[in-house]
């Protein structure tokens, strides 16, 4: 009867304990999930800055005698093809394809952006607007911000998804739902979002035969870089 006993008491004791383990283990993923969909919507936010300040810009841009409007076509189509992307800007998203999706369109829309401002180099009288040169300043914040918060998001989701996979947090995978989220993947030098940077001081260089309009050489002072 004694050994009864104390094997119900030690019983009782585990499934108490595994109890509050797993209540606080609970706790721990919901926390973790809406830090990452928190940490989501901070990177949706930024995106759609950059999206909301570009019909300004090719409005500013407009004003100069011909620019170059293939440029310009190439930036607003950019823009359309990511509003066609369209993720849940509350949560976190768990399909990595939707992810690179929306990751490819951005970062098409981040090279269009760096080719226009490229492209400006060759119209000193647009780059020495006040409304260019204040557009030029909010567009390197936002994508220094798209940066941060992107590694915000993927340090987030690096945290959620550890945790659905240590013990005893991975018990509580399916019987509540839990599922791991999609990572931001390292872009190929073709697709990051532009640092821009500009150099207003500097007249840009003359390019023999080059028409008005025409893109500048490589040495051009806004580019794309990781």
């Amino acid at each position: 009867m004694k050994t009864l006993s104390r094997l119900a008491v030690v019983l009782g004791g585990a499934a108490v304990l595994f109890s509050l383990t797993g209540c606080g283990s609970y706790n721990q993923l919901v926390a973790l999930e809406q830090n990452a969909d928190k940490k989501w919507a901070d990177v949706q936010s930024v995106y759609q800055r950059r999206a909301d300040l570009i019909p300004n810009l090719v409005q500013t841009v407009q004003g100069s005698a011909n620019f170059e409007k293939s440029t310009l076509t190439e930036v607003t189509n950019a823009r359309a093809s990511v509003g066609r992307v369209q993720l849940d800007p509350n949560k976190a998203p768990t399909d990595a394809a939707q992810l690179q999706q929306f990751q490819q369109a951005q970062g098409q829309l981040g090279n269009a952006l760096s080719r226009l401002l490229v492209v400006s180099e060759n119209y000193p009288q647009l780059r020495s607007t006040e409304a260019f040169q204040n557009l030029q300043a909010q567009l390197e914040g936002t994508e220094n911000r798209i940066s941060v918060e992107r590694n915000n998001y993927n340090s987030a989701v690096q945290a959620l998804n550890t945790a659905l996979q240590t013990f005893p947090t991975n018990m509580l995978n399916k019987m509540f739902g839990f599922q791991p989220k999609a990572f931001f993947q390292a872009e190929a030098s073709a697709q990051r979002a532009p640092t821009v940077n500009f150099n207003f001081g500097n007249t840009p260089a003359n390019v023999p035969g080059a028409a008005p309009g025409s893109s500048p050489p490589p040495a051009a002072s806004a580019s794309a870089t990781p």
